[in-house]
Protein backbone atom coordinates (compact mmCIF):
# COMPACT_ATOMS: atom_id res chain seq x y z
CA UNK A 1 0.00 0.00 0.00
CA UNK A 2 1.64 3.22 -0.96
CA UNK A 3 0.26 5.70 1.40
CA UNK A 4 2.31 9.21 0.53
CA UNK A 5 4.24 10.18 -2.17
CA UNK A 6 7.08 12.78 -1.87
CA UNK A 7 9.06 14.79 -4.78
CA UNK A 8 8.43 17.03 -8.13
CA UNK A 9 5.39 17.65 -10.13
CA UNK A 10 6.98 17.28 -13.97
CA UNK A 11 3.48 17.23 -15.56
CA UNK A 12 -0.30 18.11 -15.44
CA UNK A 13 -2.86 17.12 -17.38
CA UNK A 14 -6.98 18.01 -16.57
CA UNK A 15 -7.04 14.39 -14.50
CA UNK A 16 -3.79 13.80 -13.31
CA UNK A 17 -0.11 14.94 -12.19
CA UNK A 18 3.39 13.31 -12.79
CA UNK A 19 5.39 13.22 -9.70
CA UNK A 20 9.05 12.58 -9.86
CA UNK A 21 9.89 10.74 -7.16
CA UNK A 22 13.81 9.65 -7.28
CA UNK A 23 13.63 9.34 -11.17
CA UNK A 24 10.53 7.35 -11.09
CA UNK A 25 7.36 9.37 -12.46
CA UNK A 26 4.59 8.21 -11.08
CA UNK A 27 0.76 8.97 -12.55
CA UNK A 28 -1.80 10.32 -9.53
CA UNK A 29 -5.15 10.85 -9.72
CA UNK A 30 -6.35 14.29 -8.06
CA UNK A 31 -9.51 16.21 -7.54
CA UNK A 32 -8.18 18.99 -9.09
CA UNK A 33 -4.22 18.52 -10.43
CA UNK A 34 -4.28 22.34 -11.44
CA UNK A 35 -3.85 23.06 -7.77
CA UNK A 36 -0.50 21.93 -7.87
CA UNK A 37 0.82 23.96 -10.97
CA UNK A 38 1.25 26.88 -8.72
CA UNK A 39 3.98 24.90 -6.03
CA UNK A 40 7.50 24.80 -6.46
CA UNK A 41 9.80 22.11 -5.44
CA UNK A 42 9.65 19.07 -3.38
CA UNK A 43 5.70 18.37 -2.56
CA UNK A 44 4.31 15.34 -0.23
CA UNK A 45 0.72 13.61 -1.87
CA UNK A 46 -0.94 11.79 -0.40
CA UNK A 47 -2.23 8.72 -1.94
CA UNK A 48 -4.77 5.85 -2.62
CA UNK A 49 -3.10 3.09 -4.03
CA UNK A 50 -6.17 1.36 -5.77
CA UNK A 51 -5.84 -2.26 -7.16
CA UNK A 52 -8.31 -4.02 -9.47
CA UNK A 53 -8.19 -6.37 -11.82
CA UNK A 54 -7.96 -4.22 -14.72
CA UNK A 55 -5.58 -2.09 -13.53
CA UNK A 56 -3.57 -0.22 -10.81
CA UNK A 57 -3.71 3.49 -9.94
CA UNK A 58 -3.16 6.16 -7.59
CA UNK A 59 -5.19 8.85 -6.09
CA UNK A 60 -3.77 11.73 -4.67
CA UNK A 61 -4.79 14.23 -2.43
CA UNK A 62 -2.99 17.58 -0.82
CA UNK A 63 -4.33 16.81 2.71
CA UNK A 64 -4.73 13.84 4.85
CA UNK A 65 -8.38 14.89 5.55
CA UNK A 66 -9.09 14.46 1.70
CA UNK A 67 -7.39 11.26 1.57
CA UNK A 68 -9.62 9.94 4.74
CA UNK A 69 -12.59 11.51 3.04
CA UNK A 70 -11.85 9.69 -0.25
CA UNK A 71 -11.39 6.08 1.48
CA UNK A 72 -15.09 6.68 3.52
CA UNK A 73 -16.60 7.68 0.17
CA UNK A 74 -15.59 4.78 -1.72
CA UNK A 75 -17.00 2.74 0.98
CA UNK A 76 -20.34 3.94 -0.02
CA UNK A 77 -22.44 1.46 -2.74
CA UNK A 78 -22.59 3.52 -5.61
CA UNK A 79 -19.85 5.76 -5.28
CA UNK A 80 -16.25 4.29 -6.91
CA UNK A 81 -12.84 6.03 -6.66
CA UNK A 82 -13.71 8.04 -10.46
CA UNK A 83 -16.91 9.38 -7.96
CA UNK A 84 -15.21 10.16 -5.27
CA UNK A 85 -12.65 12.01 -6.98
CA UNK A 86 -15.26 14.12 -8.73
CA UNK A 87 -17.00 14.72 -5.00
CA UNK A 88 -13.84 16.12 -3.56
CA UNK A 89 -13.23 18.27 -6.88
CA UNK A 90 -16.33 19.60 -6.58
CA UNK A 91 -16.78 20.45 -2.67
CA UNK A 92 -14.16 21.05 0.13
CA UNK A 93 -14.34 18.31 2.53
CA UNK A 94 -15.28 20.52 5.24
CA UNK A 95 -18.25 21.69 3.64
CA UNK A 96 -18.75 17.77 1.90
CA UNK A 97 -18.51 16.52 5.78
CA UNK A 98 -20.75 19.57 6.78
CA UNK A 99 -23.54 18.68 4.49
CA UNK A 100 -23.49 14.58 5.33
CA UNK A 101 -23.96 15.77 9.49
CA UNK A 102 -26.87 18.50 8.25
CA UNK A 103 -28.34 15.75 6.14
CA UNK A 104 -28.42 18.56 3.18
CA UNK A 105 -29.73 16.39 0.47
CA UNK A 106 -29.78 19.40 -1.85
CA UNK A 107 -25.82 20.51 -1.42
CA UNK A 108 -25.04 17.02 -2.11
CA UNK A 109 -26.67 15.98 -5.46
CA UNK A 110 -24.93 19.84 -6.45
CA UNK A 111 -21.90 17.07 -6.75
CA UNK A 112 -20.64 15.56 -9.78
CA UNK A 113 -22.24 12.07 -10.07
CA UNK A 114 -24.27 12.15 -7.19
CA UNK A 115 -28.51 11.89 -7.42
CA UNK A 116 -31.04 11.95 -4.80
CA UNK A 117 -30.40 7.94 -3.47
CA UNK A 118 -26.78 8.43 -3.18
CA UNK A 119 -27.09 11.13 -1.22
CA UNK A 120 -29.10 9.77 0.59
CA UNK A 121 -26.99 6.74 0.94
CA UNK A 122 -24.14 8.72 1.54
CA UNK A 123 -25.58 10.28 4.74
CA UNK A 124 -26.74 7.12 5.88
CA UNK A 125 -23.41 5.59 5.78
CA UNK A 126 -21.32 7.84 6.79
CA UNK A 127 -23.05 10.15 9.23
CA UNK A 128 -21.37 8.39 12.28
CA UNK A 129 -18.31 7.73 10.69
CA UNK A 130 -16.47 10.84 9.98
CA UNK A 131 -15.19 11.58 13.57
CA UNK A 132 -11.61 13.60 13.26
CA UNK A 133 -12.17 15.56 10.61
CA UNK A 134 -11.53 19.33 10.57
CA UNK A 135 -13.06 21.30 13.51
CA UNK A 136 -15.63 21.27 16.20
CA UNK A 137 -17.75 23.01 13.68
CA UNK A 138 -17.86 20.28 11.29
CA UNK A 139 -18.47 17.77 13.76
CA UNK A 140 -21.46 19.27 15.12
CA UNK A 141 -22.70 20.42 11.47
CA UNK A 142 -22.51 23.97 12.22
CA UNK A 143 -20.67 25.16 9.34
CA UNK A 144 -23.02 27.03 7.81
CA UNK A 145 -23.49 25.93 4.52
CA UNK A 146 -26.80 28.07 3.27
CA UNK A 147 -24.67 30.78 3.51
CA UNK A 148 -21.96 29.14 1.11
CA UNK A 149 -24.75 28.33 -1.30
CA UNK A 150 -26.47 31.74 -1.11
CA UNK A 151 -23.07 33.51 -2.08
CA UNK A 152 -22.56 35.14 -5.56
CA UNK A 153 -19.32 33.20 -7.48
CA UNK A 154 -17.66 36.46 -7.65
CA UNK A 155 -16.60 36.26 -4.08
CA UNK A 156 -15.06 32.56 -5.64
CA UNK A 157 -13.75 33.66 -8.54
CA UNK A 158 -12.47 36.89 -7.02
CA UNK A 159 -10.00 34.59 -4.84
CA UNK A 160 -9.22 32.09 -7.94
CA UNK A 161 -8.45 34.95 -10.20
CA UNK A 162 -5.69 35.88 -7.67
CA UNK A 163 -4.47 32.53 -7.31
CA UNK A 164 -4.26 32.53 -11.56
CA UNK A 165 -2.57 35.77 -11.35
CA UNK A 166 0.29 34.24 -8.97
CA UNK A 167 0.75 31.83 -11.72
CA UNK A 168 1.66 34.69 -14.20
CA UNK A 169 -1.95 35.46 -15.79
CA UNK A 170 -3.05 38.88 -16.88
CA UNK A 171 -6.14 40.97 -15.98
CA UNK A 172 -6.55 40.92 -19.51
CA UNK A 173 -6.55 37.08 -20.00
CA UNK A 174 -8.77 36.91 -16.81
CA UNK A 175 -11.28 39.17 -17.76
CA UNK A 176 -11.49 36.71 -21.31
CA UNK A 177 -11.76 34.07 -19.17
CA UNK A 178 -14.14 34.66 -17.03
CA UNK A 179 -16.90 36.19 -19.51
CA UNK A 180 -16.38 32.41 -21.28
CA UNK A 181 -17.60 31.17 -17.59
CA UNK A 182 -19.45 33.10 -16.27
CA UNK A 183 -22.77 31.89 -17.18
CA UNK A 184 -22.00 28.28 -16.84
CA UNK A 185 -21.01 28.51 -13.26
CA UNK A 186 -23.11 28.44 -10.30
CA UNK A 187 -22.72 29.79 -6.60
CA UNK A 188 -20.92 26.94 -4.87
CA UNK A 189 -18.38 26.38 -7.38
CA UNK A 190 -15.45 26.18 -5.22
CA UNK A 191 -12.08 28.43 -5.78
CA UNK A 192 -10.49 25.02 -6.89
CA UNK A 193 -13.56 23.87 -9.46
CA UNK A 194 -13.22 27.59 -10.95
CA UNK A 195 -9.60 27.52 -11.34
CA UNK A 196 -9.66 24.16 -12.52
CA UNK A 197 -11.88 25.24 -15.30
CA UNK A 198 -10.21 28.73 -16.29
CA UNK A 199 -7.17 26.59 -16.37
CA UNK A 200 -9.09 24.35 -19.14
CA UNK A 201 -9.89 27.46 -21.08
CA UNK A 202 -6.78 29.29 -20.62
CA UNK A 203 -4.73 26.16 -22.14
CA UNK A 204 -6.97 25.88 -24.86
CA UNK A 205 -6.35 29.40 -25.88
Amino acid sequence: MIDFLRGQVVHLESEYIVLDVQGVGYRVFCPNPYAFAKTEGVVTVYTHHHVREDAILLFGFPSRDEQKLFRKLIEVSGIGPRVALGILGGGSPEHVVSAIYQENISFLVKLPGIGKKTAQRMILDLKDKLEGFGNAAIHTGLFALHEMEEQHDDSAWSEAREGLKALGYTDSELDKVWIKMKDSSASGDTVDVLMKRALQHLFAG
